[in-house]
């Protein structure tokens, strides 16, 4: 059984990808990674992970997270991140990972910030 649960929906176009559990070394950051992959493969280009209700990640995760950006961005895409919690956005200072990823405390600024990037006819 997996540490990471995982549902995507809709915003205004861009695909929301709500985390709950942590993601770690295994199989919940492969998980990560296979469902992103999947995503893009299926023309989504628009991409927001919710970490709101994940409790942990550790370096493994934050590679699978750097990895799955890459992916996205490859391939014509982008991936933002929303609702950190306390020590995910502390993860990301200290890895300086925020000078990579663009955040944003607030889901609806997030899926805005896309439309601004990108004017994508959906």
């Amino acid at each position: 059984m997996s540490d990471l649960n995982i549902s995507t929906r809709e915003n205004r176009g861009v695909t929301v990808l709500d985390l709950t559990g942590k993601i770690a070394l295994g199989e919940s950051s492969g998980q990560l990674h296979t469902e992103l992959r999947e995503l893009v493969t299926a023309g989504k280009k628009d991409l927001l992970i919710n970490l709101a209700e994940v409790r942990s990640i550790d370096s493994s995760g934050l590679g699978t997270l750097v990895a799955g950006y890459t992916t996205v961005q490859n391939n014509g895409g982008d991936l933002k991140l929303t609702n950190l919690t306390d020590r995910a956005s502390e993860l990301m200072t200290i890895t300086k990972l925020y000078t990579v990823f663009e955040i944003f405390d607030d889901e609806q600024a997030a899926v805005n910030s896309f439309a601004k990037t990108g004017e994508a006819a959906g």
